[in-house]
């Protein structure tokens, strides 16, 4: 029997960006989980409504829920992360979690220097306004567009911003952002040199605006084990939102047949 599958969502969507990835893995017959953020579990509009779980969410309440999910299963699951999903699949796999790892266009861990002017652009929303920091934003169609769906026509980038989208929590952004500033470890850290890590794939849009794929490679290029396996892939002319805009079915077949082809015993 294959591993169960835990699908770890990012920041400004819910799990419900990964629905299309669900119903195809469950109709192949594997268990999955899609664990929300704590406070995430509400629906999208309901979020958007009362934005004050993303204004209370922390990286340490989010990956302790991850992880209390991931040991209650009988066995280690297969994890996948999107965006900041990806660097918590990063992280969680880094604790000893998980038979194989995947992170889709993923946010970076701790000691990732390269800030492309794409993801400045991205992010501008929420950091040129310090007292963001203690506010959960929203981004207009526009921003989010360029963020997530840049390579899709506008009318069906809108139907997605509606369908997905929610807030951002600003503390956490920030808290990222100037995670290569602050002394000691932050909540994102990794050990790169980690001998005892599952097998992890990187997988980048090529066109990729927030984590686009220079990002990426430089996260790979920190792991330095030569005793576990870490490989990167790139889709070209993919935006940012992976699970769900058009295309998702190929990079869902094929990061679920390396990662069951990786697995640890």
């Amino acid at each position: 029997m294959s591993p169960a599958i835990v699908l770890l969502h990012g920041f400004w969507v819910t799990p419900r960006s990964w629905q299309h990835w669900i119903s195809r893995y469950e109709s192949q017959g594997h268990r999955v989980l899609a664990p929300a953020y704590p406070g995430f579990e509400v629906e999208v509009e309901a979020l958007n409504s009362d934005p004050s779980p993303v204004e209370a969410v922390t990286i340490a309440s989010i990956l302790e829920h991850f992880e209390s999910t991931i040991r209650s299963l009988d066995e280690p699951p297969i994890l996948i992360g999107h965006s900041a999903g990806g660097a918590f699949t990063q992280i969680l796999l880094g604790h000893g979690l998980g038979v194989a790892g995947v992170a889709l266009n993923s946010a970076p861990t701790e000691g990732v220097p390269v800030v492309p002017l794409s993801q400045v652009r991205s992010t501008l929303p929420v950091l040129k306004n310090p007292a963001n920091r203690h506010k959960a934003v929203r981004y207009d169609f526009e921003h989010w567009n360029y963020a997530f769906t840049n390579t899709l026509p506008e009318g069906e980038a809108r139907e997605l911003y509606e369908r997905y989208a929610v807030p951002v929590s600003g503390k956490i952004l920030f808290e990222s952002a100037l995670a290569n500033l602050t002394p000691g470890h932050t909540g994102t850290w990794v050990n790169y040199h980690n001998d005892d890590r599952a097998p992890l794939l990187f997988v980048s849009g090529g066109e990729d605006h927030i984590m686009p794929p220079t990002v990426q490679r430089s996260n790979a290029k920190h792991y330095k084990s030569e005793k576990t396996l870490t490989e990167i892939v790139e889709f070209g002319g993919k935006p940012h939102l992976l699970p769900a805009a058009p295309g998702w079915e190929e990079i869902a077949d094929y990061v679920l047949a390396w990662a069951l082809r990786h697995a640890r015993a």
